[in-house]
């Protein structure tokens, strides 16, 4: 904003409204112009003020509530002045504003209005990410070039400066930093100089866990949920897969928890889930699925199946659908005459019994 006077004086202040963090630095800078036939030589002063004292600006410099804390000056020749404050306190929250004075008598200059500094313990700090297309750069088959960018819930100072810490760790100055996805490594930001001010951390899915409620025995027509969770920032979506033989797994669903109301033995198998944020993703360990049922109507199949002669060997098998399983067997090692008759058989296991029709065995004699 330019505030300039009849008399060809003026002060444009490049930002009139600033935030700082609590305990960080701060840069305010303005560009000043003055009359023709006004050489730098004339203006003998120049300072920044807050306060005035019986109408006159009183300089922040001696004042013992910036003592060692500002610093401020001007380069002639751009006619751009500036102002530093460091180590800033809330209490430094004020308009400052910029004067000059000549070497003619009374003739002074102060741009107003000045600037707004608001100094503030709670200024939050986020990271966007944004998804950047690259060719010059190589990467593995799955990944994806990112660009992570440090943003403040508030206006900053033109020189406010961000710093990035992978893992905890200094690797970077700028608003900006090139990641690429499929990591788990941790980045977060903050402002330079600004102790305690630092983003939450961004990262990929770790490996997700899979659990299952409930985690004792499944049994047909019971109510079971699946659940995926992983450790993620931003927060992971989740899909669900089945299975099924040798073929691709196939996607049951997109929600973190998979349920079955009524579950069923054609659900028995292995069930794995995905986690996958911006930043990468990571599909889980298999968890297998196995649902108990009482025997289905048992079969009795006879062997061998073609004619019975006394003395024969003989196998009646009872065979039914059940888990655990049912299957019982008749044998006879050497068949009778008196062995013809109508046989059934019954299929049991610890939830439920089921009896099979009569088939008739015609035993021969030689």
């Amino acid at each position: 904003m330019m505030i300039q006077s009849q008399d060809g004086w003026g002060v444009n202040y490049y930002q009139t409204d600033v935030s700082a963090a609590k305990g960080s630095t701060v840069f305010i800078i303005c560009y000043y112009t003055h009359p023709p036939g006004i050489d730098p030589s004339d203006i003998k002063d120049s300072f920044w003020f807050t306060k005035e004292k019986d109408g006159e600006p009183v300089n922040l410099k001696p004042d013992s509530e910036y003592s060692d804390r500002v610093t401020y000056g001007c380069y002639s020749n751009s006619k751009t002045c500036y102002l530093i404050i460091k180590d800033l306190r809330e209490s430094d929250s004020a308009e400052y504003k910029f004067t000059l004075m000549t070497n003619k008598p009374g003739e002074k200059y102060t741009g107003s209005p000045g600037v707004t500094l608001s100094v503030t313990g709670n200024i939050l700090i986020h990271i966007l990410i944004i998804y950047k297309c690259s060719t010059s750069r190589k990467l593995e088959s799955d990944s994806t070039w990112l660009e992570l960018t440090c943003h403040s819930s508030c206006v900053l100072s033109d020189r406010a400066e961000y710093v990035w810490s992978k893992n905890e760790e200094i690797i970077k100055r700028g608003s900006s930093l090139p990641v690429s996805s499929g990591s788990t490594d941790r980045y977060s930001c903050n402002l330079r100089g600004s102790s305690g001010k630092r983003s939450p951390a961004v990262y990929g899915p770790q490996r997700p866990s899979v659990s299952a409620s409930p985690s004792a025995e499944m049994l047909e027509g019971d109510s079971v949920t699946l659940t995926c969770s992983a450790d993620a920032n931003p927060a992971a979506n989740y899909t669900w897969y089945k299975q099924d033989g040798t073929s691709d797994p196939r996607l049951l669903s997109e929600e973190p928890q998979l349920v079955f109301s009524s579950i069923q033995s054609s659900d028995s198998g292995n069930y794995s889930c995905t986690a996958e944020n911006q930043l990468g993703r990571k599909t889980s360990d298999f968890i297998s699925i196995d649902v108990k049922y009482g025997p289905q109507r048992p079969s009795v199949s006879v062997s061998p199946s073609a004619e019975m002669l006394e003395g024969d060997s003989v196998t009646l098998t009872c065979s039914a659908d059940a888990n655990p399983a049912a299957k019982p067997q008749l044998v006879f090692s050497s068949i009778q005459s008196s062995d013809s008759g109508n046989y059934s058989c019954t299929a049991e296991n610890q939830l439920g019994r089921k009896t099979s029709d009569f088939i008739s065995i015609d035993v021969k004699c030689e």
